[in-house]
């Protein structure tokens, strides 16, 4: 079975409203249709690679390609784990979790998208937190980053809400021009401080050496 090989395929982080897991090619292709009807208001650019300015068909393309190539660039040392949520069974947005030399720095990045129809309800902090919730409670992470651009406020303030804490800025190259972005972290005793919803990890007996660490 592709578990045995592969045992990310197992995965499943579960939230009251929520499930995070990596997608079936149907799924995939269910979630590429999300991200062609489109992830933010005409004219935003949230992100520091624009594929959101894509046509709609090379925008799902894009989703589908980024997935593939994340999974066969996998190692434990370099590693970007692109989590589809499901919300009544359905697609609506990835969730990812990105880190290098885990297994010593104990740090991840964090990233994601939701689709148009599915914004406004609390489903992006929930993707949010179901993700740091495996993150610090079940791979040992010291701490989790997260960047925003300076005008992408609904970004900022989930991370805020979160006990994220300001942690300097980044300025980048988009369209020929400097873009500043707000850099945030969150540490380990600010994210125990907090009570969160309910979460719950199954299948990760089998995957810690592909996220570079021990298993129990």
């Amino acid at each position: 079975m592709l578990t045995d090989h592969w045992p990310l395929t197992a995965l499943r982080v579960r939230s009251p409203r929520l499930e995070l897991r990596l997608p079936s090619e149907e799924e995939l292709a269910e979630v590429a249709d999300v991200a062609a009807r489109g992830v933010h208001a005409p004219g935003a650019r949230p992100f520091l690679t624009p594929w959101t300015d894509l046509p709609p068909a090379e925008r799902a393309r894009h989703v589908i390609q980024l997935h593939w190539s994340r999974l066969g660039r996998w190692t434990p040392r370099d590693w970007a784990l692109n989590l589809v949520a499901f919300h009544e069974g359905r697609p609506i947005g990835i969730q990812d979790v990105r880190a290098v030399d885990f297994g010593v720095r104990r740090e991840i990045v964090s990233g994601s998208w939701l689709g148009l129809d599915h914004q406004g309800r609390g489903l992006g902090t929930e993707m949010r937190v179901a993700v740091l919730h495996l993150a610090f409670a079940e791979l040992g992470t010291v701490s989790a980053t997260s960047l925003s651009f300076t005008d992408n406020h609904s970004s900022a303030t989930v991370s805020r809400k979160l006990g994220y804490r300001p942690d300097g800025i980044t300025r980048d190259v988009l369209h020929g021009e400097v873009v500043e972005s707000l850099r945030f972290r969150l540490s380990r005793e600010d994210w125990a401080a907090r009570d969160h919803p309910p979460v719950t990890v199954d299948g990760l007996k089998g995957c810690e050496e592909f996220f570079g660490i021990e298993g129990p």
